[in-house]
């Protein structure tokens, strides 16, 4: 039986009170978990599990085990609170969203280009295409494109796909319809403005990179 995801559930809860299901060592598992673990590139939530600091959360098949200091108390059973750092949750989701959507505007309008890479951090996104020559001629307009959707204010689904084999996907209707499991805004709105900046990572190789346009 896997932990019961809750971050699919509400992505804008910061605190659970759940159990602590096993312990081994420095690593446990929860019950349930609002706690985010590193997948698709976004990196994970940064927070606490019954007061201890949360060093590392790893997704494991359906399971998520977090690593928490080595003088760690907690016992399998244990009821603990999960508290999430709220900015961090939130810096992640709409960056992750804004990389998803550049990710759709450069491969259904320029040639489909292969995505090779992306990562998510609290400050700064980035997706990684094959790409011959300078990608910096289209991001005016892709740039354009993205913060007209994220001012059109779309209503944004999340939902599963396959509930059992925990496969998800978001949809925005008449725009695209994405396989992802990551954590996602209701609405584009909430992204705020965006910045986009070309950099080269090699031959062959373009890098888009996004912040908060502030």
């Amino acid at each position: 039986m896997s932990v019961k995801k809750l971050f699919w559930v509400n992505p804008y809860q910061t605190e659970l009170q759940t159990k602590v299901s096993s312990v081994d060592g420095n690593k446990v598992t929860l019950e349930d978990t609002i706690f985010f673990a590193f997948s698709g590139g976004q990196e994970s939530d940064r927070g606490s599990i019954g007061g201890y600091e949360v060093l590392e959360a790893k997704k494991v098949g359906k399971e998520i085990s977090y690593t928490l200091p080595d003088e760690h108390t907690l016992k399998a059973g244990d009821t603990v609170d999960v508290v999430i750092d709220e900015e961090t949750r939130l810096n992640l989701m709409k960056l992750h969203f804004a990389a998803e959507l550049v990710l759709v505007i450069v491969t259904e309008n320029y040639g489909h280009p292969e995505k090779t890479g992306a990562h998510i951090s609290p400050d700064k996104a980035r997706v990684d295409f094959a790409w011959e020559g300078s990608i910096a001629p289209i991001l005016p307009e892709v740039g354009a494109r993205l913060n007209q959707i994220i001012q059109e204010n779309l209503p944004i689904t999340s939902a599963f796909e396959n509930e059992i084999e925990e496969r998800r996907y978001w949809e925005i209707e008449g725009l695209a319809k994405v396989p992802c499991g990551g954590t996602h805004p209701r609405e584009t709105g909430e992204l705020g403005k965006m910045r986009l900046k070309r950099k080269n990572i090699g031959k062959g190789q373009e890098r888009i990179e996004i912040t908060f346009d502030k």
